[in-house]
C-alpha cells in the first residue's frame, strides 16, 4: 500500500440513533466481550487525527469531540451532516456504534483501497452483498458536495435516506461479513457475545477490556508475558506467575511506564526465573553437604 495511504484520515461515528428494535437501550453502551460497543468501534480507528462522535456525550475510552445533529433523531444522513464540519482530513472514515468485529485492520484496508482508487468511497458489503454505508471510507471534499446539494434540493436532510446520498457517489465494495456484522437486535448482540468467545482471539480480546477498564493504552507483548508467567510458574512454583506478572507491571510503572519498560521488566524477571529453576537443579543434582560449586581446598593450613 501507499505509504500516506492511511495517514492523516478524520473518523464520524454515528451513536445516536434511537435502537428501537433494543426496545429503545442503550446501544452503544451495549456490552459485547466486556466493552461497550462505541468503545470497540472507538479502537478500530484510533489512528483519526481527529474522532467526531455524533451523540450525547458519554465517559469514552478515549477523548473524542462530541456533536449532535438537530433536531436530534434526525437521521444518519443529518448526523453525518452534524459531523463533517468538524473534521479537516480530505479521507474521512464514516462508522455506526454497533460493530462489534470490527478491527484497525479493516479499517486500514478501507483507507488504502481508497487511496489507490478513483472513488469517492469505499465501503464493506454484508453477507448478503449489501452496502454498508456506515462501515466506509469516503473522500470529504465529495460528501460535503452532495450533502449539500441535498440539503438545497431538500430544504434540509433531517429525515433524509442516506441512500440519497450513496446513490451520487462512485464507490467501491469490499466485501467482509465479519466486520460488517452489525447489532440490532438482542439476537445479534447475544451472537456477538457468543462469537466473541469462539473466534480464537479470547486472550486479546480479554486484554482489550481490561486495559479499556482500567484507562490504559498500552501495547502489550502477551508473548513475553505469557512466556514469563509459564516459566514462574514451573521453575518456582504455581503462585509465582500472577504475582510475578503484577510485579513487572508494578516496575515498569515505576520506570516511566510504556512498551519498552514493560518488556524491559519481564527480560529481567524471565532471566532471573531461569537462573531460580537453574539453581534448584543444580542442589538436587549434588549431596546435601557440598555446594555445586565447590572445589577442594587444597591449601597447606587446610583442615
Amino acid at each position: 500500500m501507499p505509504a500516506d495511504a492511511t495517514a492523516g484520515y478524520d473518523a464520524v461515528v454515528l451513536a445516536g440513533g434511537a435502537a428501537r428494535r433494543l426496545g429503545g437501550a442503550d446501544k452503544p453502551g451495549v456490552r459485547v466481550g466486556g466493552r461497550a460497543l462505541l468503545d470497540r468501534v472507538l479502537a478500530a480507528c484510533a489512528t483519526a487525527r481527529t474522532t467526531v462522535v455524533v451523540a450525547d456525550p458519554r465517559p469514552t475510552a478515549r477523548p473524542v469531540t462530541w456533536v449532535r445533529e438537530d433536531p436530534p433523531g434526525g437521521g444518519p444522513l443529518a448526523a453525518l451532516d452534524a459531523g463533517l464540519p468538524h473534521t479537516t482530513a480530505d479521507q474521512v472514515v464514516v462508522l455506526s456504534a454497533d460493530l462489534p468485529f470490527l478491527g484497525a485492520d479493516t479499517v486500514r484496508q478501507l483507507l488504502a483501497t481508497l487511496g489507490t482508487s478513483g472513488a469517492d468511497g469505499v465501503l464493506l458489503t454484508d453477507p448478503g452483498g449489501r452496502d454498508q454505508p456506515l462501515v466506509a471510507a469516503y473522500r470529504a471534499r465529495r460528501l460535503r458536495q452532495v450533502i449539500a446539494r441535498l440539503g438545497t434540493e431538500h430544504g434540509g436532510v433531517t429525515g433524509l435516506p442516506l441512500r440519497l446520498l450513496t446513490g451520487q457517489l462512485s464507490l467501491t465494495r469490499v466485501s467482509d461479513p465479519v466486520a460488517s456484522f452489525d447489532c440490532d437486535t438482542w439476537a445479534d448482540i447475544a451472537t456477538a457475545r457468543s462469537r466473541i468467545r469462539e473466534h480464537g482471539h479470547v486472550l486479546d480480546e480479554w486484554i482489550s477490556a481490561v486495559k479499556d477498564e482500567l484507562g490504559i493504552d498500552l501495547e502489550v507483548d502477551t508473548g513475553v508475558l505469557l512466556d514469563l508467567a509459564r516459566d514462574a510458574a514451573h521453575g518456582v512454583a504455581r503462585p509465582a506467575a500472577p504475582l510475578t506478572t503484577f510485579l513487572v507491571g508494578y516496575a515498569a510503572a515505576q520506570a516511566g511506564g510504556g512498551h519498552e519498560a514493560v518488556a524491559d521488566a519481564a527480560r529481567k524477571a524471565a532471566a532471573l526465573a531461569v537462573r531460580w529453576e537453574q539453581e534448584a537443579s543444580e542442589a538436587g543434582a549434588v549431596g546435601p553437604d557440598v555446594a555445586p560449586d565447590a572445589t577442594p581446598d587444597t591449601r597447606p593450613d587446610a583442615g
